[in-house]
């Protein structure tokens, strides 16, 4: 027999900021709502990856952009202090200790349930604590899995030996490596190389395999944050492979490339992408795949299922887009779902805003070029100096970058849109709402950027288009 206890409108497994959005907004609804974690309330983005590794890259920034100024510059003496970073970095994740988040759930009424969860079958839920005791949850509404993912470790020989760092590891590091090689120029590779130099290593060296960073994003983009970290003294080397790596008795690591070179550091960093955390979670019980991600419809539901009206997924989990803000986005939608309301994720697959917090920064939402043209859109690739308007200049010296916008020519909207600069970031959203309302260019045009901004880059940028 089930104890009442054990029984709710809807569970959740998993709290980071994907569960415990959907969490909040059902229990707010009125639904009775449990969220099971195994580690920490707050999930990898607060103790292991956003949160503490924005706050590791700041200190860098902040001095980069006085270095740009004149007359600030000349205050800018000695350097980093990273104790004081790396101890603002311990402030910022509560020193890995949730006790500071679990309040909230506690006050709105959810109900946290510590340990591992499984799915044994449909609306179930097995949970075993640290002590390896064992509840079973019962879901008279949904189930809603929000694991999120975790990092990739190729299979390159020596590699599981070596103790690598994975992102878990360089947010965490207490002391800065005199010498760091990072396999992998994405987001994560990139972000973390230049932070680490900034913070005082003495060599950083990025293997990538692909022509370019960030290899996702616009080819420009990584061509131009390869160029800043080139003359920062941080050494990329592209079209290259790991074969091999060895973890030595001094400590110090050597990672063998496919043309024979070798690359011998203090620490290592695989940053070579993620992969979704359900390996364990029991979907091969209700016919799902183990280790893949949990494909979902509009309104957040597992496919794959048989007249599924109970198991659904947000996040990271379900492969649409790993970044923190969408899976809080699809979980106010499932949130809303599961409420009886009748609402559909618009934008988890082709209205997905970015940002790489390298400097340059690199931001971007919708389409990239390439992504366009393989679809068969007739579009126009109108770009602009983003160091070419009177904000960028009264901002400092050596403003650099790239604006670009791609539009749907038979529609006259724009489809995608890349920022590169320092501090661009703060220029996405307002292409994300013209990407998303699917806004004219006509009606751009009345929209007027303050003077002097750098979003005056979109008045170039419409002129250019022929407004």
């Amino acid at each position: 027999m089930v104890s009442e206890l054990d029984v709710f409108d809807v569970i959740v497994i998993g709290a980071g900021p994907a569960g415990e959005n959907v969490a909040g907004r059902t229990v707010a609804g009125g639904l009775s709502t449990a969220v099971v974690e195994r580690e920490l309330v707050g999930g990898e983005c607060s103790y292991w990856g956003c949160i503490p590794s924005k706050t590791l890259i700041r200190p860098g920034d902040v001095i980069a952009a006085a270095q740009r100024v004149p007359g600030a510059a000349a205050a800018v003496t000695g350097t980093i202090d990273v104790q004081a970073a790396l101890a603002r970095r311990d402030w910022m994740t509560s020193n890995w200790d949730d006790s500071g988040q679990v309040p909230w759930l506690d006050e709105v009424g959810i109900t946290l349930v510590r340990g591992h969860a499984r799915l044994t079958g449909p609306r179930t839920v097995q949970v075993t604590d640290s002590e390896g005791v064992t509840r079973t949850l019962t879901a008279n509404r949904a189930v809603v899995l929000a694991t999120g993912t975790k990092a990739v470790v190729p299979p390159i020989p020596g590699l599981a030996e070596a103790n690598a760092w994975t992102n878990r590891g360089v947010t965490e590091m207490k002391e800065i490596p005199h010498r760091l090689v990072v396999i992998g120029g994405g987001f994560v590779g990139a972000e973390m190389a230049q932070a680490v130099k900034r913070l005082g290593a003495a060599e950083v060296t990025v293997l990538e395999g692909g022509p370019h960073l960030l290899s996702r994003e616009e080819p420009f983009a990584g061509e131009e944050v390869g160029k800043a970290f080139a003359a920062e003294g941080i050494s990329v080397r592209t079209g290259v492979h790991a074969t091999a790596v060895t973890r030595h008795d001094d400590g110090t690591v050597t990672v063998t490339l496919d043309d024979g070179a070798e690359v011998t550091a203090d620490e290592l960093l695989v940053a070579t992408g993620r992969k979704p955390a359900t390996e364990e979670l029991g979907l091969d019980t209700v016919g799902l795949t183990p280790g893949r991600p949990v494909e979902v419809d509009e309104q957040l539901r597992a496919t794959g299922i048989a007249q599924n009206d109970w198991l659904y997924a947000v996040g990271d989990v379900n492969g649409l887009a790993l970044l923190t803000h969408m899976g809080k986005y699809q979980a106010r939608i499932l949130g809303d779902v599961l409420l009886g309301k009748d609402a559909k994720d618009r934008s988890s697959r082709d209205v997905v805003p970015r940002v790489t917090f390298t400097d340059p920064q690199v931001c971007a939402v919708g389409l990239t070029e390439k992504q366009a043209r393989e679809r068969g859109l007739d579009i126009r690739v109108i770009s602009y100096p983003t160091g070419g308007v009177s904000g960028a200049v009264t901002s400092g010296d050596g403003i650099e970058g790239t604006s670009q916008i791609i539009v749907d020519t038979a529609r006259e909207v724009i489809v995608g849109a890349t920022f590169t600069g320092p501090g661009v970031s703060e220029l996405l959203h307002s292409a994300t709402i013209a990407i998303s309302a699917q806004v004219s260019m006509q009606d751009l045009w009345h929209a007027v950027p303050s003077f002097p901004t750098v979003s005056e880059v979109w008045l170039r940028l419409l002129e250019a288009y022929g407004l």
